[in-house]
């Protein structure tokens, strides 16, 4: 009777150990994989542009991969204003991002979309919170430090991407434009902004 108690108790453990495995064995492992960034051209943007935007990217995040330059989607050119539509352009490069990877559109083209009640308004740039795809434009920038400006507009709109929301640190990548151009004040992504793209997988040159 003993025997057979033991036997039993063997079994259940046995049979408790199985299935805790297999609980395990089903919960999702998150990745660790950086993040890619991958920096989409499209034909208007020169290969000289491409080059400097993509160096100061790397200056902060290394792990970028650049595209071959495409053409526009033909449903982004608003015929009217002779701009892009940013959603648009959006959405078309969101389809051919694969999970673990982030695509940012550059262009010189005018690019807009709606705000509120203005049907077509222009913007510098625009990225979904959160998504896979952003868009850059470099069409409203002066020509004075322009190629600093735009990466910065660059990773701005790649960190809404990720989840992140407008920063009121001054010097944050984050910081809100409120209709100007504060790009000449921004240094880096802020301590908080920074931690919580390190929690999305972005392996940054430093911390």
């Amino acid at each position: 009777m003993r025997n057979n108690s033991l036997y039993g108790l063997v079994a259940m453990v046995f049979l408790a150990f199985s299935c805790s495995e297999k609980q395990q064995q089903q919960q999702p492992v998150k990745s660790t994989k950086p993040m890619t960034i991958l920096i989409q051209p499209f034909k208007d943007f020169s290969a000289e542009k491409v080059r400097k935007t993509a160096e100061g990217i790397r200056r902060i995040y290394p792990n970028i991969e650049i595209l071959g330059a495409i053409d526009f989607p033909d449903n982004a050119y608003y015929k009217e204003r002779n701009r892009y539509r940013a959603d648009s352009i959006i959405k078309f490069l969101d389809g051919r991002t694969k999970d673990g990877f982030v695509t940012i559109g550059l262009t010189s083209k005018d690019i807009s979309v709606t705000k509120g009640k203005i049907k077509d308004y222009g913007i510098m740039g625009l990225g979904y919170r959160p998504g896979k795809a952003c868009v850059a434009s470099k069409y409203r920038l002066d020509k004075k430090n322009a190629d600093e400006q735009f990466f910065k507009i660059a990773i701005h709109e790649l960190g809404h991407t990720q989840g992140l929301k407008h920063c009121p640190e001054k010097t944050c990548f984050m910081r809100d434009a409120e209709g100007g151009n504060p790009t000449d004040e921004e240094t880096d992504f802020c301590p908080k902004c920074k931690t919580f793209l390190i929690s999305k997988n972005w392996k940054f040159n430093s911390i």
